[in-house]
């Protein structure tokens, strides 16, 4: 039987990454992701669509939730292997799981309570998609690995991870399947990061590959020039503090807040920017701060000279990580201009909602967004500026606050930077398939990707089933 990939999740969008590879004899799911899109969070309500104690193990490439955030719900459901991943990835995966379900514990009470107000019946998404012991359950079955070692999860397949540069502990992951001169190669890209970016090394370049799976989030752009994001953010620090508002950055949790820091520090060691007040709140980035301290050993040259040199970002004089609800509402007392960095990222949940409840319709407030909004998303709504209001925890504001973006601060690798990968590739690959973008980004970078090569390029949908070579 030849092996077979089915894709079933981040197939033309860019959350839920989930694919089942199957090799005869075996069924590895590469990645559990959770649906951000509002269009597609319906799909992590579903039935898994591969019956979970049927998978043999799972392969992580890292630990953000549209990649990680199902794996609760499938342990709950069945599955009892092995989640391969790399040690910072389990790290950081604790926390990310236990934190999501209890978000979502706390906004089905939240959803309880308003419609109770309302006196309506609630749908299904009342109840928590997953709870907090059924994330603290699945926790035992991560098992750790380190970058470039080779890994036996089954007779004639052999895995190893490699630093993808995206954030701290994701992979690229190589599978070798096969014995001897008849193996062949499968690479799956994770989701690829940038070159000369703060923190982290740069992504892997691989000798070959007989076919690639490989993410396409910005297939059809070009990021802004790293200078340029220093020089946007300073100017937005400095304008905030003109206008005497707050400037509120919806940040991700895990790489995005921690390279905000870097660049902050950057700036006030450049005296580019005042040392205004800087509050972390978010109990998971302030957990994963601590992450990155005690993985010195992923860091680049850059970041351990700033380090030896006790210029840390994460201990600035200025920065307040908040852990308690009354500390994150303290907040909102402060006069003044004040820096306030919290999850999600893309809006979705957690306490960002809060503060741009109590920012968005203040003209003195700045958002900034420093990374990629899905469609359908509360971020993607305000960004787009297409509404005069949006609602926010149940209620509609007028958006009156400054509403600005920074592109170039992405974790992702832009069309450039893909296909310089992909070119990096000395032998292969003959098959790509590509994934996790939105339809017009995925199609712009498989066209081309297949032009003038001879590459077999395909562009999946959800629930398609394909030979991997």
């Amino acid at each position: 039987m030849k092996p077979t990939i089915r894709f079933l999740g981040a197939a033309q969008n860019v959350t839920g990454s989930r694919y089942l590879l199957s090799v005869s004899h075996m069924n590895i799911l590469i990645d559990c992701g959770y649906y951000q899109e509002r269009d597609f969070r319906y799909r992590n309500w579903e039935p898994f669509p591969f019956p979970p104690e049927r998978i043999d193990c799972m392969v992580l490439t890292h630990a953000h939730l549209d990649h990680c955030g199902l794996i609760p719900k499938l342990v709950r459901e069945g599955f009892t292997g092995d989640i391969h991943c790399t040690s910072a990835t389990a790290d950081i995966a604790k926390i990310v799981l236990l934190d999501s379900a209890h978000i979502q514990e706390e906004d089905a009470e939240f959803k309880k309570m308003r419609h109770r107000r309302e006196k309506r019946k609630p749908p299904r998404e009342v109840e928590p998609l997953y709870t907090t012991e059924d994330a603290e359950n699945c926790l035992d079955y991560f098992m750790p690995h380190r970058y470039d070692e080779p890994v036996i999860i089954g007779t004639d397949i052999e895995i190893t991870f490699f630093d993808a540069g995206h954030i701290l502990g994701s992979a690229m992951v190589q599978f070798r399947i096969g014995s001897g001169a008849d193996s062949r190669v499968l690479l799956f890209s994770g989701d690829i990061g940038r070159y000369d970016k703060p923190i982290l090394r740069d992504p892997t370049v691989f000798e070959n590959a007989d076919t690639v799976v490989m993410e396409s989030t910005y297939g059809d752009r070009i990021h802004e020039d790293k200078d340029d994001i220093s020089t946007l953010l300073a100017n937005a620090v400095n304008d905030a503090k003109k206008r005497g508002g707050n400037l509120v950055i919806p940040s991700f949790a895990i790489g995005r807040t921690q390279e905000i820091l870097y660049r902050l520090n950057e700036l006030i060691l450049a005296d580019r920017i005042p040392r205004l007040m800087t509050f972390v709140d978010s109990p998971m980035a302030v957990n994963v701060t601590r992450v990155f301290k005690n993985h010195r050993e992923m860091f680049d040259e850059e970041t351990i000279d700033l380090l030896n040199e006790k210029h840390s970002p994460f201990a600035m004089s200025n920065l307040k990580m908040v852990q308690s609800v009354q500390d994150s509402k303290a907040i909102n007392h402060i006069s003044g201009t004040t820096i306030i960095i919290a999850a999600s990222g893309m809006c979705t949940g957690g306490r960002i909602k809060h503060h741009l409840a109590h920012n968005i319709g203040r003209p003195a407030s700045m958002v900034l967004f420093v990374g990629y909004q899905a469609n359908g998303t509360l971020g993607r709504l305000i960004l787009e500026g297409g509404k005069e209001e949006v609602r926010i925890l149940g209620t509609y504001y007028r958006v009156r606050a400054e509403i600005r973006s920074i592109q170039g601060f992405s974790a992702h690798a832009d069309q450039k930077e893909l296909l310089d990968w992909v070119d990096g590739i000395k032998k292969g690959p003959g098959k790509i398939f590509v994934t996790h973008g939105e339809p017009h980004a995925a199609r712009a970078l498989g066209e081309l990707l297949g032009k003038n090569n001879g590459r077999d390029v395909v562009v999946p949908e959800y629930g398609d089933e394909e030979p991997v070579f």
